[in-house]
C-alpha cells in the first residue's frame, strides 16, 4: 500500500460549525455580525434591514433579523429549529448550523452538530458559565466535536473587563478539561458592537488572541480527518456501458490509491483497484470526504451496502453493538418494536435489546430507564438482522454513527453513535 499523504490545501475550503447559547445571549445576532461585516449579504437583505421597523432608538440595524427568519419564533424569543446559514471570505468557505439553545431541542443541537467540526458556544458576559453552557459544551463533546470556542458576548456590558473574561475562561477551561475537549479557544466579543468578531477590538487591549472570523479562517482541521483507516461504503453500482462497471460512494475515511489491494465486505474477497474516476477525470488517489467511482480488477457480486477496506485494515463486523443515542421523535422509545437501522449506506432491520441507562445532558449522570422519550439521550445495546461493519465513533465519525427509522412511517427516530461491539 503506497503511502498515506494529506490532502492538498484547496480541497479544505470549506468549514462547518454549529453555534449554541442559551436565549438572549446574543446568537443571532453574532451571525449576523459575521454576514454583515464579511460582507456576506444580498442587496436585497440589506435593503429590507435597512427598511425594517426593528430599528434601535439608536438608529442601528437589527442584525438579528437576518437569522430570525420567523416572525413567530422572534415573537416567542426562542429558535425553533435548525438553520443553516451559508456565507464565505477569500480565505474560506462555511456553513453554520445555527441550533436552538433550549433543553427541549436537544435533538435539533445533535442534528446541527453531527458533521460539524466546530462548535461555537456563547456565554452573556454578565451570567458567566450556566447549566445550559455545560450542556452544549457536554453534547458537543458527545459528538465528538474537536474545536470548541468559547464566545464571551457583551463584554460591552461589563465594561470590557479583563477580569470577568479571565474569570469566565477559567471556570469554562476546568469544565470543558474534564470532558477531554482537546481543543479550545475562549474569545472576549460584542456581537452588537463588533467587537473582535470580524475586526479586532480596540476596546479590549489586553486580549492578544485573534477576532472569532480570523480564528475560523486559520483554523487547522485536515488533521481531525481520519486518513488511516480506508473506509468505502458503497452507494451505487453503475453499469453506463456494456464494458463499465463501477462502484459509486464517498469515501468515509482514509485514503485509496490505483494499484491498491482492498477486501470487499462482506464476502471478504480480494481484489485490487483498476482505476479511480470522478467528474473531473481519473485521479490516482481519493480520499475522504471525496465523493467517487471505483473500478476494481475483478468481477465480484457488490451492492449498495457493500463495504470497500484495506486487507490489513478491517472494520469490527457484527450483529450487536452497544451504543449512545438520541431518541428525536415524539412517540418514545419501544423496546418490544423493531425499527430500521441505517448505517453509512447499509439498511436493516434491528432491535433495541437492552437499555442500560437514560444520560443527563446537564451533568452526565445515569439514571435507570424503561424508554427514552424526546430528547432524551441513553446507551443501548442494539442487534442487527445482517452483520454491520463499523468502527467506535470516537475517531470514526462516518462509520461509528447511525440512525433509527420507523419501519411503518419512514420516520427518522434516532441518531446514534457507536461505543464498540457488545462481545468487545
Amino acid at each position: 500500500m503506497k503511502e498515506e499523504v494529506s490532502p492538498p490545501q484547496r480541497e479544505i475550503q470549506l468549514l462547518r460549525f454549529t453555534t449554541a447559547g442559551s436565549v438572549d445571549d446574543g446568537k443571532s445576532t453574532l451571525i449576523g455580525r459575521l454576514l454583515y461585516d464579511s460582507k456576506s449579504i444580498f442587496e436585497d437583505q440589506m435593503e429590507a434591514l435597512e427598511r425594517s421597523s426593528d430599528l434601535t432608538g439608536a438608529g442601528r440595524i437589527n442584525l438579528a433579523n437576518l437569522t430570525d427568519g420567523l416572525r413567530a419564533e422572534r415573537e416567542q424569543g426562542i429558535t425553533i429549529d435548525v438553520a443553516y446559514r451559508y456565507f464565505s471570505t477569500p480565505r474560506r468557505r462555511f456553513i453554520i448550523a445555527d441550533t436552538p439553545g433550549h433543553e427541549q431541542y436537544t435533538r435539533n443541537m445533535v442534528t446541527g452538530a453531527s458533521t460539524a467540526n466546530l462548535a461555537v458556544i456563547l456565554v452573556d458576559a454578565r451570567k458567566g458559565v450556566v447549566t445550559q453552557t455545560k450542556r452544549h459544551t457536554i453534547i458537543a463533546s458527545l459528538l465528538q466535536i474537536p474545536h470548541i470556542v468559547l464566545a464571551v458576548n457583551k463584554m460591552d456590558l461589563v465594561g470590557y473587563d479583563e477580569d470577568v473574561f479571565r474569570r469566565i475562561q477559567k471556570e469554562f477551561r476546568e469544565f470543558s478539561g474534564g470532558l477531554g475537549v482537546r481543543d479550545v479557544r475562549v474569545i472576549p466579543i460584542s456581537a452588537l458592537e463588533g467587537d473582535n468578531v470580524v475586526e479586532r477590538s480596540t476596546n479590549m487591549p489586553w486580549y492578544q488572541g485573534p477576532p472569532l472570523l480570523e480564528y475560523l479562517e486559520r483554523l487547522h482541521f485536515e488533521e481531525d480527518r481520519n486518513l488511516k483507516d480506508f473506509r468505502f461504503p458503497v452507494q451505487y453500482v453503475i453499469r453506463d456501458e456494456p464494458d463499465f462497471r463501477g462502484f459509486a460512494g464517498s469515501v468515509a475515511s482514509g485514503v485509496v490509491h490505483t494499484g491498491d489491494r482492498i477486501v470487499v465486505l462482506p464476502s471478504r474477497i480480494e481484489t485490487r483497484v483498476r482505476g479511480i474516476a470522478t467528474y473531473d477525470g481519473e485521479r490516482e488517489e481519493a480520499f475522504c470526504p471525496q465523493a467517487v467511482t471505483l473500478l476494481l480488477d475483478d468481477e465480484i457480486d457488490i451492492s449498495r451496502g457493500s463495504m470497500f477496506v484495506h486487507p490489513d485494515n478491517l472494520p469490527t463486523v457484527a450483529s450487536e453493538f452497544d451504543a449512545v443515542i438520541c431518541w428525536m421523535n415524539e412517540s418514545p422509545l419501544n423496546l418490544a418494536r423493531k425499527y430500521y437501522i441505517k448505517h453509512t449506506t447499509l439498511t436493516v432491520l434491528a432491535k433495541i435489546q437492552t437499555l442500560f441507562h437514560r444520560l443527563d445532558v446537564n451533568d452526565l449522570s445515569t439514571h435507570p430507564a424503561d424508554t427514552l422519550a424526546l430528547n432524551e439521550i441513553g446507551k443501548v445495546r442494539i442487534r442487527t438482522a445482517k452483520p454491520l461493519f463499523f468502527d467506535p465513533y470516537r475517531g470514526h465519525r462516518q462509520t461509528g454513527s447511525f440512525i433509527l427509522i420507523d419501519p411503518a412511517t419512514n420516520a427518522t427516530l434516532a441518531g446514534g453513535m457507536i461505543e464498540q461491539s457488545s462481545s468487545d
